[in-house]
Order: C-alpha cells, then sequence, then structure tokens
C-alpha cells in the first residue's frame, strides 16, 4: 500500500490527488491521509506531498469541467472540514480521492453524490454537513465591533475552516464597509475594503494590539447593549442549561453579551 501524505488543506489534498492519479500505481494500492499517521503500517510507504497550486488548479478545472460546480462545491465543502482523523472513520483526504475516483469511472459527479451506500461517499456528506453547520453558526453568532481607525473587527474560533463562507457573505451584506475577521484556530484572516472583494491571507502578520482598541463609539453601544440584555431577562427563569443549547459555550468569548461568563 503507498500511503500520500498532504498537508491538511485544500491544497495539499487536491496536490495530493493530483499525485496520486499521475503516479500510476493503481488506485487499489494507494490511500491519502492527512498529516503526519500517529501509527506507520508495516508493508506500506508513505509518500510525502508538497502543495502545489499548480497541481491544485488543474485539479479543480478538471472537476468543475468534468462534473459541475456542485459537485466542485461538495467537495470544497469537505476538504474545509477542521474534524479530527482519529481512525475510527475514514480519512477526510482518502474520501475524496475515492470520491472523485468513482466520479471519473461513472462519468456523472450527481449521481455519485446520491450514492451514500459508498463509504466514501458517505464521509462526504458527513464532512459537509459539519462545515455547514459551523458556517450557519457563526453567521448567527458572529459579532462586529468598531476599532478605533474605523474597521469593523470579528473574531472567531471555528473548528472548520468557514472564513472563506463568512467573507463572501458579508461582503454581499457590508459593501461600502471596512471590515475584518480574524480566525485566530487557523490563523488566517479576512480583509475586505469598501467597494472591493475581501482579501483572504495569514494571520501572522496582524497586529494584536491593535485590534483591542476600539473606538468610543463602539465602548458605548456595548455598554448599552449589556445594559438592556440584563434588563430584558428575568431573574426566575434563567435557565443556563437552554442558554448552552441556544448558543453553544464555546461561541461566548466571542459573543459580548456572553463573555462575562465564558
Amino acid at each position: 500500500m503507498y500511503v500520500f501524505v498532504c498537508e491538511d488543506s485544500l491544497e495539499g489534498i487536491f496536490s495530493g490527488v493530483y499525485d496520486a492519479c499521475a503516479s500510476k500505481l493503481g488506485h487499489r494500492n494507494i490511500r491519502l491521509a492527512t498529516g503526519e499517521p500517529e501509527n506507520y503500517e508495516l508493508f506500506s510507504e508513505y509518500i510525502p506531498v508538497a502543495p502545489s497550486a499548480e497541481k491544485t488548479k488543474k485539479v479543480i478545472n478538471t472537476i468543475v469541467s468534468r462534473f459541475g460546480m456542485q459537485f466542485y462545491e461538495s467537495i470544497y465543502q469537505a476538504a474545509m472540514s477542521g474534524e479530527p482523523n482519529n481512525g475510527k472513520k475514514m480519512d477526510k483526504a482518502d474520501a475524496i480521492y475515492e470520491t472523485i475516483l468513482l466520479a471519473l469511472a461513472c462519468g456523472d459527479g450527481q449521481k455519485v453524490l446520491l450514492s451514500l451506500g459508498e463509504p466514501c461517499v458517505y464521509r462526504i456528506f458527513e464532512l459537509c454537513r459539519a462545515t455547514n453547520r459551523e458556517a450557519c453558526h457563526h453567521l448567527e453568532f458572529l459579532r462586529f465591533s468598531e476599532l478605533e481607525n474605523g474597521v469593523l473587527f470579528a473574531t472567531i474560533h471555528p473548528k472548520d475552516n468557514v472564513l472563506p463562507y463568512l467573507a463572501e457573505h458579508f461582503t454581499d451584506r457590508l459593501p461600502m464597509e471596512n471590515f475584518m475577521i480574524y480566525d485566530e484556530t487557523h490563523q488566517t484572516v479576512a480583509v475586505h475594503k469598501a467597494s472591493k472583494k475581501y482579501l483572504l491571507t495569514d494571520a501572522a502578520d496582524l497586529d494584536l494590539d491593535k485590534i483591542k482598541r476600539y473606538s468610543d463609539n463602539e465602548s458605548e453601544y456595548r455598554k448599552l447593549w449589556l445594559t438592556f440584555f440584563d434588563h430584558i431577562a428575568i431573574e426566575s427563569r434563567k435557565n443556563p442549561h437552554l442558554q448552552m443549547q441556544m448558543i453553544p459555550k464555546r461561541y461566548w468569548a466571542d459573543t459580548p453579551e456572553l463573555v462575562r461568563f465564558a
């Protein structure tokens, strides 16, 4: 068995798919894995995969041209999932590789995505569902704060890499605002300049001190909101367990009205 070890990213996985297909080692003899394996298997050869923008582009073009955008979006969402590979379920890179192979053999990407009896396709379904759920939660719970320079800023800690979805959504909703969304988990940031398209970049150069400097208006509005939040609460009907069901506790640190209780 040949195991192609990929970086846990879209570029890393698609580069692995490209190298595996180009290797001519026989698809039945190949498996893809994200990250260094915890336990190495006997009689298996591990082949490291270097992420390549060129290979990624070729794989994307092939998928889109042959199977359409809907198939590509499902593969993309699966690749963005942050669900850990614990050995109990198929690695997402291997699921993506096998699903693409099924589509190439069948010639119909939509038909393949409906074949939930196939373990790889069902795994793609699970990963897409997790990514979509995470994106929906952050669309509901994300809070912007106004910095002293007038930029709207938000911090998130998602399990899955949902920043592209959020950046696309808020670019459409807030086209004339300057805003930034910082994904502290994946150390990436979406930057949007008024009337322009957003840009995704590495957060290594982000000034962590500057993003904590709120404008005077922001401080006042936050006080007003917290006062309103406290006054509409009915003391005798407080239900922390229900509150955690409505807004899971892992979101509290990024939610101004609940950060006090996180």
